[in-house]
């Protein structure tokens, strides 16, 4: 099982969108909310290589990037396997 972490703040759009997209593959995810606790920004800001926009998701510790990055892995056919999900469907 691969752990998913997503850094969010509650009235982001983007967030709203990423979470929607993960929740639609039965994946669950770790929400780290951002809005007022400035070390965990700075986390995340480490992380992300310095990005400061929210959402910032990271999958088993790799950073993914945001909400459009995230589509664009599924578009492009590779964010079940990054999820482990075609794996674990082919098995089912």
């Amino acid at each position: 099982m691969v752990r998913v972490e997503i850094y969010s703040s509650p009235w982001c759009g983007y967030c709203a969108r990423a979470k929607t997209l993960l929740e639609r593959k039965g994946v669950d995810y770790v929400d780290i909310d951002v809005t007022a606790d400035t070390a965990q920004r700075d986390v995340m800001v480490r992380r992300a290589g310095g990005r400061t926009t929210v959402p910032q998701i990271f999958v088993d510790g790799a950073h993914v990037g945001g909400s459009d990055e995230l589509y664009a892995l599924d578009r492009a056919g590779r964010l079940d396997p990054l999820l482990g999900k075609a794996a674990a469907e082919k098995r089912a």
